[in-house]
């Protein structure tokens, strides 16, 4: 065994505080280390060169890389290994960056011992390390997108033009998402529909794209590769094939009921379509509204209406079971609820609405036909105040984050309600502006100076009702000054929190979420689209709050990530798998009950029954090691003799 040590300053995020040159004397002074020198970038291709000529020059066998995390160039040096010939799995990283040089910057003594003690560590683990040999396994060419709002269609249309097929699972009835509710987009007010709608028309006859509307994912089995997906087809109690859209059924429907899509503003019938431009153009019966159940039938006039004869009360709900390589996730977002935000008359005042109220009052296709008209009595409001930060960046509602998007949809609202009432006047709360994209800063500007819209600097405290005004106290920061303005109409920009279904969706996909409840990248800046889940990708407002352009520019990423994969028919799998000593096993089963993969299952031969890893499924996490009680599996490169080996040489002394 002979060991090569190569220590990096990071330029001088570990220099600066750890004394790499003692450190140097010192590693080279441990068992088995043949050579021990420091490099200010290890990961730059100098570095990496040097690394390389190092261990064919004094052949070495094995190597530690004292340097940053290996979330971020663990890749980078297994490959410096491979080129020289030697198997990744014989190199260790002492994370002394973040582990060391970052949390103790003001003990750079103690944490130049400490970076010492993990590099021993790093020796202690690799003593023991194997080479490995990764898994090859056949690519499934076709994807999974779940979410059909826009991040999830452009997802969808990137990977089908690319030639492969693609399933794109929505739950609601049609596609479109939180985009097809706006009126216009900012900055450049284009319409919602006019740019939404072809690309959910595209999707609908691409040739490459399966679409299930009014769907859920069921349950996910497998690896990257080899997923096994049950998708959950809701009953819609309409053939989607005999359907022509012609609305006779709704012509004659009883029922009416508020329309979700109207933000319970307006109304819709029990059998219905969201919108106009919805896709697929299919009705659904909103069975718990409808006269009807499924075993007593009282109302049948859509029934007799259609012509197609296209309605089917006793229709039920289908699996349908699909294999795929990838996974996109697009799910989207939700908002707080009003009645969140008590303070500001949320749930009290019919004339407190959301931003996304606003929205579809403004869109010709709403409620009012795009005419701004209060909800307690349908006057036109003379005045309107916007409450920005509603629940966003306050600690107390549980959500310190920037929504981001409020800013600029605000402005867009001033501006769009100023259009349509000149005379109107307009207030605008705010903590900070923050308009960061491309001509938000000057779209900004010109609501301020050619609208005339007055920004008040400060956070509101209340919203109470006067005769028939809104009133709504609050502090101006820039003086001091206790401001209250009597108005017709409050506008909160309310947080943008995490789909509602996400949390379970994650279960599902066994990936992580944040506290907020969004999904969670690999790496923020490096690896952004990527799941820690191999082969299941991110897009949109299901990572975090976005606006429109950025959740179609990381969609993009997704697919292009996916396409990517594609590009092999077999894919190579990390050899860090489970494995299973039969000699010490006494197929008690408790691994089966622990692995969050369904990995194991235990079998029998020959009168003996022990557990038995799918290696294609395990993900190599360790649980099952963790709980099994007679030391019988191992993960392989993380085994028992490694890791008690490790926490020796750190406790040695």
């Amino acid at each position: 065994m002979r060991v090569g040590v190569f220590i990096c300053h990071c330029g001088r995020n570990i220099a600066s505080v750890v004394d790499v040159h003692w450190l140097k004397n010192e590693a080279a002074k441990l068992k088995n280390v043949v050579f021990c020198e420091d490099y200010i970038y290890l990961c730059s291709e100098p570095g990496q060169k040097f690394i390389c000529e190092k261990i064919k020059e004094l052949n070495l066998t094995h190597i530690i890389v004292a340097a940053c995390t290996p979330s971020l160039h663990g890749e980078t040096f297994s490959r410096t290994l491979e080129s020289a010939g030697l198997n990744r799995y014989l190199l260790e990283i002492a994370n002394i960056r973040e582990q060391c040089s970052w949390v103790h910057q003001n003990t750079p003594k103690i944490a130049t011992k400490k970076a010492l003690k993990l590099i021993e560590a790093a020796l202690a683990k690799l003593t023991y390390a194997k080479p490995l040999t990764p898994l090859r396994v056949p690519m499934i060419r076709k994807a999974l997108v779940i979410g059909g709002g826009i991040a999830g269609i452009q997802a969808a249309l990137d990977i089908a033009n690319g030639g492969f097929e693609v399933y794109l699972v929505e739950k609601e009835p049609s596609l479109g998402g939180h985009m097809a509710q706006l009126s216009e987009t900012f900055p450049t007010l284009d319409c919602s529909s006019c740019i939404l709608t072809p690309k959910m028309v595209e999707v609908a006859h691409h040739k490459n794209i399966h679409l299930f509307t009014y769907a859920e994912v069921k349950n996910i089995e497998g690896t990257v590769g080899n997923f096994e997906v049950t998708i959950l087809k809701k009953p819609r109690y309409v053939w989607e094939d005999k359907c022509t859209g012609c609305n006779d059924c709704v012509d004659v429907c009883p029922v009416i009921v508020p329309n979700e899509f109207d933000q319970g503003l307006g109304a819709r019938k029990a059998i219905y379509i969201p919108f106009p431009q919805a896709v697929p153009l299919v009705y659904t019966i909103d069975l718990e509204n409808c006269l009807n159940s499924k075993k007593l039938i009282v109302c049948e006039n859509c029934f007799k209406a259609c012509g197609p004869r296209a309605i089917d009360f006793l229709m039920e709900e289908e699996e349908v079971k699909i294999k795929v390589g990838a996974i996109i996730v697009a799910t989207g977002y939700d908002l707080i609820p009003l009645e969140a935000l008590p303070e500001y008359g949320g749930g009290r005042y019919q004339d407190v609405i959301t931003s996304l109220d606003l929205e579809r009052l403004l869109s010709p296709s709403g409620p009012t036909g795009g005419v701004i008209r209060r909800p307690s009595d349908g006057k036109i409001p003379k005045s309107i105040v916007f409450i920005q930060c509603a629940g966003s960046r306050d600690p107390e509602h549980g959500r310190p984050y920037c929504s981001k998007i409020c800013c600029m949809y605000t402005a867009k609202h001033a501006l769009l309600y100023k259009h349509a009432v000149p005379e109107g006047k307009v207030y605008i709360f705010y903590i900070d502006i923050r308009a960061a994209g491309k001509r938000y800063e000057e779209f900004v500007q010109r609501i301020v100076e050619e609208e005339r819209v007055l920004y008040l600097r400060g956070k509101v405290s209340k919203v109470f009702r006067k005769n028939e005004k809104l009133v709504v106290l609050g502090v101006d920061t820039l003086t001091g000054r206790t401001v209250e303005i009597e108005t017709d109409m409050v506008v909160v920009a309310p947080a943008i929190i995490s789909n509602n279904g996400g949390k379970a969706l994650a279960q599902i996909l066994k990936t992580p979420i944040d506290e907020f409840g969004f999904f969670t990248e690999i790496h923020p800046k490096l690896r952004p689209v990527e799941s820690p889940a191999i082969g299941i990708y991110l897009a949109g407002a299901a990572q975090s709050p976005k606006d429109i352009s950025e959740s179609v520019a990381q969609a993009s990423a997704a697919a292009s990530k996916v396409l990517a994969l594609f590009s092999q028919k077999r894919i190579a799998l990390e050899p860090i798998k489970a494995e299973v000593d039969v000699k010490l096993c006494k197929g008690c089963g408790i691994c089966v009950k622990t692995c969050p993969f369904g990995a194991i299952k235990i079998i029998k031969k020959k009168k003996k029954k022990y557990a038995q890893v799918s290696k294609a499924v395990c993900q190599g996490c360790g649980s099952c090691m963790g709980a099994c009680k007679f030391r019988a599996i191992n993960v392989a490169h993380f085994t028992l003799k490694q890791l008690f080996s490790q926490v020796d040489a750190l406790l040695e002394g």
